[in-house]
């Protein structure tokens, strides 16, 4: 299946779900190409940025686990041109 390259924003407000997220994070290793995060201490929020690269299914696969936790927001953009 084609790959497409893309970005993955992460904002966590239930610290409570920290090792589930990165346990799914850890899943989904093969697709993460760069990870950034920034805990915003003065909003009580923390931030990641994913590059990732993989086909559809998969990087679906990782945002709908990643958004069906509680407190977590999930956002992804990816390219048109597959790969």
């Amino acid at each position: 299946m084609k790959k497409r390259i893309g970005v993955i924003g992460i904002v966590i407000e239930n610290f409570d779900i920290t090792a589930r997220l990165n346990a799914i994070l850890h899943e989904h290793a093969d697709l993460i190409l760069g990870r950034m995060g920034l805990p915003y201490r003065e909003r009580n929020i923390n931030v990641i940025s994913l590059i990732v690269e993989g086909n559809t299914d998969d990087i679906g696969a990782l945002t709908g686990k990643l958004g069906n936790l509680p407190g977590v927001n999930v956002k992804s953009a990816l390219s048109k041109n597959v790969f």
